[in-house]
C-alpha cells in the first residue's frame, strides 16, 4: 500500500505534517476530512520508495539493528522520553540509510505517531515482531521490557544463525578450492600435457583420453559455458525470487542430507521464540500467533501453521492445533499442552525454544564432523582421478622408452 506525505490543519489551528497509508490520495483525504481535519495536500513518497526498492547499499544490518535496540532500551530506562532518545539515536547513527530512516522515523512521532505506527510505516526495513513488540509494549507501558525481551530474542537468533554459518564455512571453503583447483588442471595442465604426448605419438589411456575430451570441450565453448552459467544465475535467481521459486527452494532446504533438520528446527525456534516474545509483553494469543507464523523465513514451515490461526481463534487448544500441522516434535507439544493448562504457557515455549537451540547445535556439531572428510575424500578422489591421467601415459612411455 502506497505512503503518502500529508500537511493538514488540526482543530486546534495547529498545522502538522503526518504520513498515512492508503490506497489512493483520494480515499486517504476522504478518510481525514471524516475525522475533522482540514487537508491541505496530499503527496506521495515515491522517490523514498525507489531508492529503498533499488539501492544496493541501502540495508539495514541485523548488528546495527541489534545496537539500535539496546541503546534505546538503556537511554529509555535512564527516563529519558522517546523523542530525545530517538534524537539522540539519529544524529549518532554510522549508516546514512539507517540515519534517513530514523529521521523518517522521528518525524512521524513528532507528529503524534505511535512509535510502533513510525516503524511499521517504513515497510520490509524492520521485521513484523519488532513493531508488534513495541505495540504491545506501547499498551501495556512496559516497552522497556518488551524492549529487552527483544533484544534477547535477537541475540538467541543471531546466535544460531552464526553457529550455522560457521559450521558451514569450512566445508564450502574446501569444495571451492577442490573446484579452482580442477578448473586450473582441465584448462592449463592437462592440455600442456596433451602436446607432449602428441609429439611422442603415445597411445593413451581411456581415462586420459576422456580427460583430454572434456578439457577439449571446456576450452572451446569456454564462451559459451560462461554466458550459459550467468545466465542460469540470472534465471535461477529470478525465479528464487517469486513466490513459487521460494517456496520450491524452502522445501528443497529441508529435503537436504545433514543439514535438512537443522534448517527444520531453526524455523520452529523462531516462531516459538516469537511467540513467546509476544506473550510476555501482553499480545493476545490469536494477534500473536499471525505475527510469529510471519517471523518463520522457511515458507514450507510458514504455510502449515497459518493453520494454526483458526484453529486458535475458533476455541481449539494451541497444543492440538501446533499438532496438527505435523511439525513439532511430541516433547514440544506435551509442554506447550502443559503451559496451556497451568498458566505459564510463555515459560513453556521458552524451554522449547531452548531446547531446539540445544539440538541444533549438537546437530551442527554431528554435520561438521561428518561432512569434512566426506568433502575431504571426494575433493581427493577428483583431484587424484586427474592426476592419473596425466601421469599414466608418461609411465607408458617410460616403460617402452626402457
Amino acid at each position: 500500500m502506497p505512503e503518502f506525505l500529508v500537511r493538514v490543519g488540526m482543530p486546534d489551528g495547529r498545522v502538522v505534517e503526518q504520513r498515512h497509508r492508503a490506497s489512493s490520495a483520494e480515499a486517504l483525504r476522504r478518510e481525514l476530512e471524516g475525522r475533522g481535519v482540514y487537508v491541505f495536500s496530499v503527496k506521495a513518497t515515491r522517490r523514498f520508495r525507489l531508492r529503498l526498492r533499488w539501492g544496493w547499499r541501502e540495508k539495514i544490518k541485523p548488528l546495527e539493528f541489534l545496537l539500535f535496540n539496546q541503546q534505546l532500551a538503556t537511554l529509555l530506562a535512564a527516563g529519558m522520553p522517546v523523542l530525545q532518545s530517538l534524537e539522540l539515536l539519529q544524529r549518532s547513527q554510522a549508516n546514512p540509510f539507517f540515519r534517513e530512516v530514523l529521521a523518517r522515523v522521528l518525524e512521524d512521532v513528532r507528529s503524534g505517531i505511535a512509535l510502533s505506527e513510525a516503524f511499521a510505516a517504513q515497510g520490509a526495513l524492520f521485521p513484523p515482531l519488532y513493531c508488534a513488540t513495541l505495540f504491545a509494549g506501547e499498551r501495556s507501558g512496559e516497552l522497556v521490557g518488551v524492549l529487552r525481551r527483544y533484544i534477547r530474542y535477537q541475540h538467541l537468533l543471531e546466535g544460531v544463525r552464526r553457529r550455522v554459518t560457521s559450521a558451514l564455512t569450512y566445508p564450502a571453503v574446501l569444495l571451492t578450492l577442490a573446484f579452482g583447483l580442477v578448473v586450473v588442471l582441465i584448462t592449463y595442465v592437462i592440455p600442456r600435457f596433451a602436446g607432449l604426448y602428441q609429439d611422442f605419438d603415445a597411445q593413451l589411456p581411456l581415462l586420459t583420453l576422456a580427460i583430454l575430451g572434456f578439457s577439449g570441450l571446456v576450452k572451446k565453448n569456454a564462451t559459451v559455458l560462461v554466458v550459459g552459467l550467468v545466465a542460469a544465475v540470472l534465471v535461477g535467481r529470478r525465479y528464487l525470487q517469486s513466490e513459487p521459486g521460494r517456496l520450491a527452494w524452502d522445501r528443497a532446504r529441508l529435503r537436504l542430507p545433514f543439514v535438512g533438520e537443522i534448517f527444520h528446527l531453526f524455523g520452529l525456534s523462531q516462531f516459538v521464540r516469537a511467540l513467546a516474545t509476544l506473550l510476555a509483553g501482553g499480545t493476545p494469543l490469536v494477534p500473536a500467533l499471525e505475527v510469529a507464523v510471519g517471523t518463520v523465513t522457511n515458507r514450507a514451515i510458514a504455510g502449515p501453521l497459518t493453520r494454526v490461526i483458526p484453529m486458535v481463534r475458533e476455541g481449539q487448544p494451541l497444543w492440538s492445533s501446533l499438532e496438527s500441522t505435523g511439525l513439532f516434535p511430541e516433547l514440544s507439544v506435551a509442554m506447550v499442552q502443559v503451559g496451556e493448562a497451568t498458566g505459564a504457557l510463555e515459560e513453556m515455549l521458552t524451554g522449547v525454544g531452548q531446547f531446539y537451540d540445544e539440538s541444533i547445535e549438537v546437530k551442527l556439531t554431528r554435520v561438521v564432523t561428518l561432512i569434512e572428510p566426506i568433502v575431504l575424500v571426494l575433493m581427493g578422489g577428483v583431484i587424484v582421478t586427474l592426476l592419473l591421467s596425466v601421469y599414466l601415459p608418461m609411465f607408458t612411455l617410460l616403460q617402452r622408452a626402457q
